[in-house]
C-alpha cells in the first residue's frame, strides 16, 4: 500500500519542535468507531506526539499544530444510497473554517463512482474544501495526521522566514544609523553603537540635552559638544568637512 503515511514518515523533531499539538476528536464520531480503531488512532497519535481531547465539536477533528488549526470530516464508510446528508454537512462546514478537509474512505469501485457522480451532482468547487479519498480507515487517519503535521510546518516556516526578514530589516537600519552618526565629525562607530543603546534613534539623540548624553553614554564632552551642534547649528552641519 504506497500512498500508507507510516508514523515513521512523521519526523521524530515534531515532538521536540513544538509540532506535535493537540487533535481534538468529536465525541460524537467517537462513539461510532470500533474499538480496535479508537485503539490504533490512540496509538497512533501518541507515536507522534499529539494529545487527544474529546470534545462537542461539528466536524469530526480539528488539530491544532505548529500555530497551524485545520478541520476535517472523516467519513469511515460511504452509503451509496444516502449521500445529500452528508454534502449538506460538508457545505456548512466550509462556510465554518477556513481550513476544512474531507477524508473519505472509498473500499470499493461502486463506492468511488458515487463518490464521484455525487462530487458533481452537488455542485463542489476543486478545493473548496479539499477532498481525500482513501481505501481504508486506517489509511484515511495517517493521512489526517500528515495533513495537520504539514500545516504546522509551514505555518512555522512562514514565522522563521517573517523573523528572518524582521532582523533583516533591522540590521540595515542599524547599518544606516551607524553611517549617518559615523558622518559626524569625530564620531566613530563605536561612539555610535553607544548611544542608539542608550538614547535610540537619530530623532532622539537630535532632541537630547548635552548633560543627558553626557550622563548616559561614555561619549568625551567635545564629542558630544560636536553632537549638539552638528544637529542644530545649520553653519556646522551644512559646512564641508575632512574626516
Amino acid at each position: 500500500m504506497e500512498d500508507v503515511i507510516q508514523a515513521s514518515q512523521i519526523p521524530p523533531e515534531a515532538a521536540t519542535s513544538g509540532l506535535g499539538g493537540v487533535c481534538m476528536m468529536s465525541n460524537r464520531w467517537r462513539d461510532e468507531q470500533h474499538p480496535s480503531f479508537m485503539n490504533f488512532i490512540s496509538s497512533f497519535l501518541r507515536a507522534n506526539s499529539f494529545r487527544l481531547n474529546f470534545v462537542p465539536i461539528a466536524p469530526d477533528f480539528i488539530f491544532n499544530c505548529g500555530g497551524s488549526s485545520v478541520a476535517f470530516i472523516f467519513l469511515t464508510s460511504w452509503d451509496c444510497t444516502n449521500v445529500s446528508p452528508i454534502f449538506t454537512r460538508i457545505q456548512k462546514l466550509k462556510m465554518q473554517f477556513a481550513r476544512l478537509y474531507v477524508v473519505v474512505t472509498l473500499a470499493t469501485r461502486e463506492q468511488n463512482d458515487s463518490f464521484v457522480r455525487s462530487y458533481f451532482d452537488f455542485g463542489m468547487e476543486l478545493g473548496k474544501p479539499t477532498f481525500v479519498p482513501v481505501r481504508d480507515t486506517e489509511m484515511g487517519f495517517e493521512k489526517i495526521v500528515k495533513i495537520a503535521h504539514s500545516l504546522g510546518v509551514c505555518k512555522q516556516q512562514d514565522a522563521t522566514t517573517e523573523l528572518k526578514y524582521e532582523r533583516k530589516q533591522a540590521m540595515q537600519g542599524m547599518d544606516i544609523f551607524v553611517k549617518v552618526m559615523t558622518a559626524i565629525p569625530g564620531i566613530d562607530n563605536h561612539d555610535a553603537n553607544a548611544l542608539i543603546q542608550a538614547i535610540g534613534s537619530i530623532e532622539a539623540i537630535a532632541k537630547a540635552s548635552k548633560e543627558y548624553i553626557l550622563e548616559n553614554t561614555d561619549l568625551s564632552a567635545d564629542k558630544v559638544e560636536t553632537i549638539f551642534r552638528f544637529f542644530r547649528d545649520p553653519k556646522f552641519y551644512l559646512a564641508p568637512k575632512i574626516n
